[in-house]
């Protein structure tokens, strides 16, 4: 088949891989000019392993283009739109990217309409009725970045969403080539589910994050409690009840801010509060672990997101690193991977290592939990930093906390 992609940051450049993939063709499109010179120079927006190379298979091979010609739709059998949805700093959708992407296909589209694109709830059916004569599916994505192709190929289940049998045929029809079970609804429940999802997921950090916290004024051992709570069946060992910083980057909190403008009361809203003050919470923890803020040195270790990415956008960590900044404190940062060009550290100063990270240092703070940091060297550590202090809020390094405390640093969780 001739797939179309239309949106081409992460969603999009993850489904044009995953069905390049599968061996089909691809024809991306994005109406960001400077974006699609990238893309076909084997350039992605953004870290994520498999997916230059994936590009640079499908180039080789004839099978990918990109381009910013909305015509291109015309001849494919399949068009997702694929836009990672604009969110404003209240996590609130902005749809004016896709509806401007809608409007520009439309003349051109012959293809079902695939959304993955996360949308509020009753988008996709009025877009139905808007596009006459062309079907609508959703299919939200399921991605975790540094995964996302593995996760896209490998679902487990897909939501095939739609409002005519038709359309669930035809949705049955294209995800036939990724072995998984099909949950089909209707539009509106398709999108739903989506809403569910993340808002379950966000509830679930920040349960974590509060349990978390009062055990810490009672005294009590997290991580021995959630190993308890585990075992109780009606919550299961996979349940996810990981404390850290909170979550970053809109997607949570976008689904967050479309169930709570359904409520009459802020059940939703209120979970979206509580993370929007947690880094605020946690600059509170780091300035009663070292006491006044102002001439520290502070070394944050991991500033993505989350890891498996490059990018910056919606950090958690950037925002404490501003909020330390601000404070006083001389802020340092080092992330494998991070895009740096991609968001203002003010500042803060970037540095190419752990070890010149910690130079001087009277706190290391791990933020973004990057597998290498499991093999950080410690006795070098020490050696670079003022004072042997951690702060290790995701309990990261738990396994070694006897070992540093051995050689003489303070821990803080």
């Amino acid at each position: 088949m001739k797939i179309g992609v239309v949106g081409l940051w992460h969603l999009g450049c993850v489904i044009s891989a995953s069905w390049l993939k599968i061996g089909h063709e691809v024809v991306g499109i994005d109406f960001n000019e400077e974006a699609i010179q990238k893309l076909s120079q084997g350039k992605a927006p953004l870290f994520e392993p498999g997916l230059e190379e994936t590009f640079e298979g499908g180039f080789k091979n004839g099978k990918l283009q990109f381009s910013t010609d909305p015509s291109l739709v015309k001849d494919c059998d399949f068009v997702f739109l694929a836009y990672d949805t604009p969110v404003d700093e209240n996590d609130q959708c902005d749809l004016k990217t896709l509806e401007y992407a809608l409007a520009q296909i439309g003349p051109h589209l012959k293809a079902p309409l695939v959304v993955s694109s996360q949308v509020p709830v009753g988008t996709c059916r009025r877009w139905r009725q808007a596009i006459e004569g062309l079907e609508i599916i959703y299919s939200p994505e399921n991605l975790r970045l540094g995964e996302a192709i593995q996760n896209y190929m490998n679902p487990g289940h897909i939501v095939i969403g739609a409002d005519t049998e038709k359309g669930i045929q035809l949705g049955k029809s294209l995800f036939s080539a990724i072995p998984a079970r099909y949950l089909t609804m209707s539009l509106p429940s398709a999108e739903m589910t989506k809403h569910a999802i993340n808002s379950f997921l966000a509830t679930s950090v920040t349960f974590a994050n509060q349990l978390s916290d009062v055990c810490q004024i009672v005294g009590a051992d997290y991580l021995q409690v959630v190993a308890a709570i585990k075992e109780d069946p009606r919550i299961g060992k996979r349940a996810f009840l990981k404390a850290g910083i909170g979550f970053s980057g809109g997607t949570l909190g976008r689904d967050l801010k479309v169930l709570d403008a359904y409520q009459a009361t802020p059940f939703f809203g209120e979970i979206w509060n509580f993370n929007k003050i947690r880094p605020k919470l946690i600059v509170d923890r780091i300035r009663t672990s070292l006491g006044e803020l102002q001439g520290k040195t502070i070394a944050l270790l991991g500033m993505t997101y989350k890891p498996g990415t490059s990018t910056l956008r919606r950090s958690i960590p950037l925002e404490i690193a501003h909020l330390l900044v601000n404070q006083g404190a001389a802020v340092k940062v080092y992330d494998p991977k991070a895009n740096w060009a991609e968001a203002d550290l003010g500042a803060a100063q970037v540095t190419d290592s752990p070890y010149r990270l910690t130079e001087k240092a009277d706190l290391l703070i791990l933020l973004t939990e990057w597998e290498e940091f499991k093999t950080i060297d410690f006795i070098q550590i020490a050696k670079e930093m003022k004072t042997r202090a951690i702060f290790d809020p995701h309990r990261f390094w738990d396994d070694r906390y006897l070992a540093l405390q051995s050689i003489g640093f303070k821990i803080f969780v």
